[in-house]
Formats: C-alpha cells, structure tokens, sequence
C-alpha cells in the first residue's frame, strides 16, 4: 500500500468536521480514486471542548493553529478558518515557506493574497489549492483551471452568494420584505449576526475576482471590482420585476476585452428565459464563455458542511495524485496586468426605482432628466404609494449607454422630490 497523505486540519467549524466525516464515510473510494490513503492526523481550533460530532481523540491536538506549520508528520495543511490576514495567512505563508501543499476555502485570503501565495507556492514547487473557496461543492475551479483551460474565455458570470440569492427568492415567492427575510436566513443560520459581507455584495466580488484571474489570465484586482449589494432591494421592486418578466439575482459578472477587465457584483434584473432566473434558495451557479466549447453552467450548493467539505476533499485527492501545478492555471509571472474597462461605455437597459413625493409634476421632473441624460424610456409605471405617504415609481430604459444614465441620475441629485436614492439595476443580457 502506498504511504497515506497526511492531512493536519485547522478549523473545525461545520466544515472542518465535515471533513472528517466525508473521509471517515467514503474512505475507501477516496483512496482508490487517490492512489493512496488520505488520513487527518492533527486538528486544531479555538475549542477543545466543543462537541463536534466526531471522535477527535485519535488525532493529535494543536493549541497555536500557525504551529501546524511546524509540526512533523503532515503533508498537507488545510485552513478553515477564515480571514484575509491574521492567522490564516501566517499559516499560509508558513506551510508553504516549509515546502508543504495548503489547501483553503478562505475566498477573501485568496482574493486578497492569491497571487502572493501562488508565487511563494511556485518557488517551493508545492500545491496550493482553494476549490472550496468559490461556490462551494459545485468544482468550477477545476472547470475553468483544468476542463477549459484550452479554451479562450470571453465572459464569465453567475451567482456567487448563496445568502442574497435566499434573501431574494424568498421575497420573490413569499412577497415579503428584505429586513424580514433577512432576519428570518439568520435565524435559520443562512446569514451571519453580521450580514454585510454578503448583502453588501463583497463575499460574492470575492469570488468573482478569483474567476477572472482564471478566466481570462489576468492578475486578481479585488479592488477592481464595483461592488453593490442587495440591502436597498424593497418589495416593490420585486413586484415590478415580475410584471416585467423578470426576476432580481444578485450577478457577478467580468468581462475582457480590448478595454481591459470589466468586473461587477450588482442586483440585475434576469429574463425568465434564462437559467440563472431559476437559481433558487441557497444554491449558486456559474456561467462561462468558450471560444470552443460554447456555454458551460454550473449550478449547486455553494456553502454548508457537506458541499464545502467535498470539495475540499477533492483538492486533497490531487495533492495526493502528486498534481502541484500553478495556482491560477498558469505561472503567476504569465498573468496579465489588465486595466481596469470603464462600465460608462456599456450598452444596455435598465431599471430604475424612485421613492418621490406623491405630488403633481414628478413625474415631468424624472422624465425630463431622462430626456436631457440621453435616456429614452421604455416603460414607466407607480403602483401605489407606501406607508409614509411616498409614491413608487419604476421605469425600465431602451438600450442606452449606462453613462447616459448616471447624467440623467446626476441632474436629479439633490432634488427634493426624491425621498430616496434611486435603486439602479441593469437587465441582464447575455
């Protein structure tokens, strides 16, 4: 029998433990599939105490999780605990530094020390993966890393947050609003006590960061990306988007081209007739362009014990299959450096929300900014007023640039009619 891989786990939190268990319950098939058997011989994490589920005594128990680094015996080290600095990254930089695979599912450490990591990971000749840190168990780093690394990418888009996608499906089918829902996918354990990662949209433009650099080999620019959440999504504009055809998701979307990388995690309206529309709940999907391969779609889990553990796993059965090749499907040396394209010279239509005064000549106000901006409306409508006494109105503009409208947005800034910022949502065409 060949020589098992020894794993040291740190973290075990839902997913640490699930590691565990996955190993324990398919042990067999991992090592036929591995070549080799893959044991967790060390664990470490904040609580010895904690009951987990599973039997920790047959493993060795380290206090500083940064000394998993150091410790005799182990191949590999898996991080679980998150962050983008703080001991996460010391023990990333440690493990590799003493010539040993890492393994993660931390998206922001990767987002914003990938390149780092893979440049140190090249030098050692040692494997950093991270599949589990972009859309859970669904492997859409294997797939663009491996599956369509012949292929050129033109685009590469999808739903990379599995917390907004609930919050917004779930007030699309029950009718209710977002501060209900939300309370309700914490309660239920969907949401962090702290949402703002996910509903402002920046767990979500970390994993769009990570797909583009291996789309389209390009350096990860994490701060490249415009980054607006779903936390001003209201009823109404639920309302108005099923009327329209749609449904509001929560899209990542990068693109590049001559102009250089165009990155975006915005609530965009989605055309029934697109299978991202019927994304649900939980669940996480990717799309991406192939010169030759055409449209792949990849849905699934995209957090949660077991999804998040598989693919874990799954990057623990290549290390052990001896496969160290670069991070980012190429040498970090090889990525480009892409400007950054501007989203003013974009084509397409758009919503827009106004909460206004409910008074005589609103709506010759808007239209008119609308004239002098460049933007022709499609359709307009008011379908009520709210509880404070404010009307709702909605318009949907033709193809126009989205320069065009941000001037005739900027002509209607500071006007007291509006009761409220506009909300702002392209329709997704593509």
């Amino acid at each position: 029998m060949a020589e098992a891989l020894r794993v040291a786990l740190a973290g075990l939190g839902t997913v640490g433990a699930g590691v565990v268990k996955l190993i324990d319950a398919n042990r067999s098939l991992i090592e036929r599939r591995a070549g080799r058997p893959i044991e967790v011989v060390a664990v470490s994490a904040r609580d010895r105490t904690r009951d987990r589920g599973i039997n920790l005594s047959r493993f060795q128990w380290v206090d500083d999780t940064t000394a998993l680094a150091e410790l005799d015996g182990v191949d590999v080290i898996v991080e679980l605990i998150g962050g983008s600095d703080g001991p996460a990254l010391v023990l990333a930089r440690k493990t590799i530094a003493n010539g040993r695979a890492f393994v993660t599912a931390n998206k922001a450490m990767i987002a914003h020390h990938g390149l780092e990591l893979a440049e140190a990971a090249e030098r050692a000749n040692v494997a950093l993966k991270y599949e589990a840190a972009v859309a859970g168990g669904i492997p859409v780093i294997k797939g663009l890393r491996e599956g369509a690394a012949a292929n050129e990418i033109s685009g590469v888009f999808g739903i990379l947050n599995g917390t907004c996608n609930y919050i917004l499906s779930t007030m699309e089918s029950a009718g209710r609003d977002f501060a209900d829902v939300l309370s309700e996918a914490q309660a239920l354990g969907y949401a962090e006590s702290d949402p703002s990662f996910d509903i402002d949209g920046v767990d979500a433009a970390h994993k769009l960061s990570i797909l583009a650099s291996l789309a389209f080999g390009t350096a990860i620019d994490f701060d490249g990306v415009d980054v607006r959440g779903i936390r001003h999504v209201i009823a109404a504009d639920i309302v108005e988007a099923q009327a329209l055809g749609h449904r509001i998701r929560l899209v990542g979307m990068a693109e590049a081209n001559e102009a250089g990388l165009f990155q975006r995690i915005h609530p965009c309206l989605v055309p029934l007739a697109h299978p991202l529309a019927h994304v649900t709940g939980s669940l996480n999907a990717v799309v991406a362009e192939g010169n030759f391969v055409g449209r792949l779609f990849l849905q699934g889990r995209g957090a949660g014990e077991g999804p998040t553990a598989s693919a874990v796993v799954a990057d623990l059965i290549d290390i052990a299959r001896g496969e160290t090749g670069p991070a980012f499907a190429m040498p970090v040396a090889s990525l480009a450096r892409s400007a950054r394209a501007p989203s003013g010279e974009r084509v397409g239509k758009s919503y827009l929300r106004f909460i206004v005064a409910d008074r005589p000549g609103v709506l010759a106000e808007i239209t008119a900014a609308m004239r002098d901006g460049g933007v022709s409306i499609e359709s307009l409508s008011q379908r009520g007023v709210t509880a404070e006494g404010a009307a709702v109105v909605a318009l949907v503009t033709h193809e126009c640039s989205e320069a065009n409208v941000a001037q005739a947005l900027a002509l209607l800034n500071g006007s007291d009619s509006l009761k409220a910022p506009p909300m702002v949502m392209h329709i997704l065409d593509v």
